[in-house]
């Protein structure tokens, strides 16, 4: 029996119970397969899989039938849902997301379609995991909003070292956390991270072994050489083409 994932503030809530009555899903043999082709994922999601490649991503990544995953910053689900198929009945994903990402309508019907699902919402200053909760947690773009500071968007400056902290302790020994994101230039992370939403690589890495966490590999199958990196994610040229990288780390 997995241990429950609590975010350890006042005021932190479930977006969306599970679906008590929805039925439960065999766990197949292959499980990133069956994930990407359940029929409850949304057309709009669908949509992304060609630039986004959850099947080479999330069989790099290694997430197992059974597993308990904190999916960092969640947004509108795309990988929520995904992950709820490959850990299967038995598993649970925890999404966390800030009240200023998050779209209740969205979160009730991936509840419904996936009972092993719990959407939680709580301020960015406030999202903390429960010691030895956990055996994976996975961040998609969202590892460089770590270091991002908006007041229109609800977003403080962060104490870096303090939330990886955190995932270190909720994550069991063996565990794994990975991250995925769009590559970015050297240079001081905020201003990086102003400019481009966008991340060194080597600071994810120095960071994450700075916590504690073992170096595992990582993976180009998102790769874009034509991707300049000193531009803007969101501008139009190049939203949706970045060049990003995965990479893998184990808690010893």
């Amino acid at each position: 029996m997995k241990q429950t994932v609590v975010l350890a503030l006042v005021g932190a809530f479930a977006l969306a119970q599970p679906a008590a009555a929805a039925p439960k899903k065999a766990v197949a043999a292959d499980p990133v397969a069956a994930a990407i082709a359940d029929t409850a994922r949304s057309d709009d999601n669908r949509k992304l899989d060609e630039g986004r490649m959850p099947d080479k991503v999330l069989a790099f990544a290694g997430f197992r039938p059974g597993d308990a995953v904190a999916d960092w910053g969640a947004g509108g689900g795309y990988y929520t849902e995904l992950l709820a198929d490959v850990v299967g009945p038995k598993g649970r994903v925890y999404a966390i997301n800030s009240p200023a990402f998050a779209k209740p309508e969205v979160w009730a019907a991936i509840g419904k379609a996936h009972p092993n699902v719990l959407a939680l919402l709580a301020p960015a200053q406030a999202q903390a995991l429960a010691p030895a909760s956990l055996d994976g947690i996975f961040a998609h773009l969202e590892y460089h909003d770590l270091y991002f500071v908006s007041e229109k968007y609800q977003h403080p400056a962060l104490d870096v070292p303090a939330v990886l902290r955190n995932w270190f302790a909720a994550v069991r020994p063996g565990g794994r956390v990975v991250i995925v994101d769009h590559v970015g230039p050297a240079g001081d992370p905020r201003e990086v991270v102003e400019k481009y939403h966008r991340i060194d690589p080597a600071r994810v890495r120095a960071d994450l072994e700075g916590a504690g966490f073992v170096y595992e590999g990582s993976s180009d199958v998102l790769q874009r050489t034509a991707d300049p990196h000193d531009i803007g994610v969101f501008d139009p040229a190049i939203r949706g083409k970045t060049d990003r990288f995965i990479l893998k780390f184990r808690r010893p």
